[in-house]
């Protein structure tokens, strides 16, 4: 799984030299914003589901064209769908403030997402919709420190961005 330290240790390895000062000062930035990323982890994880509820009720507040018939919502299985979507990306959100990289999300998430959303007729705008509403839910100090909610909002920001 990519993370900071694995991408320096890579790279430097497929230089065939040893990490050099700017690596290892970008590792240690990494690991300065540890405790933020694993405070935002455990925040997340201990209300993830209100996080995707919030989220996904937001995306068929905007979008409740979906729920037409012949629309990506069209039925409570598929609406369910888009929640378990949704609850995918926030899971892989975690695993990326734990590891203290894209890794996750690069993987599992973003490869190839666009084109499985477009050949399903699943509009990406409506996930995006969810992220957004999801990061600018976050309020600090109620949620999370001010520091980890970057260290979150960076991460919804990646998502939102590849699939945008």
């Amino acid at each position: 799984m990519k993370s900071v330290i694995t991408t320096v240790v890579s790279a430097a390895d497929a230089a065939g030299r040893f990490p050099s000062s700017s690596d290892l000062e970008s590792v240690q930035g990494n690991i300065q914003r540890a405790a933020a990323r694993l405070e935002a982890a455990e925040k997340l994880a201990s209300g993830h589901e209100a996080v995707v509820k919030e989220g996904g009720d937001a995306c068929f507040a905007k979008y409740s064209f979906l729920k037409n018939p012949g629309e990506a919502g069209d039925s409570q299985e598929k609406i369910n769908k888009c929640y378990r979507d949704v609850d995918h990306y926030m899971r892989l959100i975690n695993y990326s403030l734990v590891v203290g990289g894209s890794g996750p999300l690069d993987e599992w998430g973003i490869a190839g997402a666009r084109e499985v959303y477009r050949t399903l007729n699943l509009p990406t705008s409506s996930y995006v919709a969810a992220f957004a509403f999801s990061r600018d839910r976050v309020c600090v100090p109620r949620d999370m420190s001010a520091q980890a909610a970057v260290e979150y909002v960076g991460y919804l920001d990646y998502v939102i961005n590849a699939l945008s």
